[in-house]
């Protein structure tokens, strides 16, 4: 399965592109479409390059997400909203969280949707930002 377009849009809208580092709210320095490998202080990109990046990047947490759902029959929609979160939060946060014990159990839990909630904090603050994006995750997670 790979990531649908309307879901890479949505990440390249919450994620926001800047094309000079920045330090996140996490205290990480970030770049383009939240890229934070091998960034450092008053490093700049082109949107080419940002766009770029954002596909290896999705294509990373693509190829990383398949294998810890491949025994799980989700919808699309379902697997887009995983691999976004995976994005934002990383694949290791995701392999341990309650979310994907949820998911594996019942893809169609509805508990599912307070467990995307459960990822709204930044540098240990709510973030109304990742709250909306949660929602929105959610709400694409359980949409037809």
């Amino acid at each position: 399965m790979k990531t649908s377009e309307k879901i890479k849009s949505m990440i390249k809208a919450w994620e926001g592109c800047r094309l000079k580092a920045y330090k996140c709210p996490a205290g990480v320095w970030t770049i383009g479409y939240g890229h934070t490998a091998g960034v450092k202080e008053g490093m700049t990109i082109t949107q080419q390059q940002a766009d770029a990046m954002f596909d290896e990047e999705l294509e990373k947490f693509e190829r990383q997400v398949r294998p810890i759902v491949a025994d799980v029959s989700l919808t699309q929609n379902q697997y887009d909203s995983l691999v976004s979160l995976a994005y934002n939060i990383g694949v290791g946060a995701l392999n341990k969280s309650t979310l994907l014990k949820k998911v594996k159990a019942n893809p169609n839990d509805l508990a599912i949707r307070t467990a995307f909630m459960q990822w709204i904090r930044g540098g240990g603050k709510i973030l109304p930002g990742l709250q909306k994006r949660r929602e929105m995750e959610a709400n694409h997670y359980f949409s037809n």
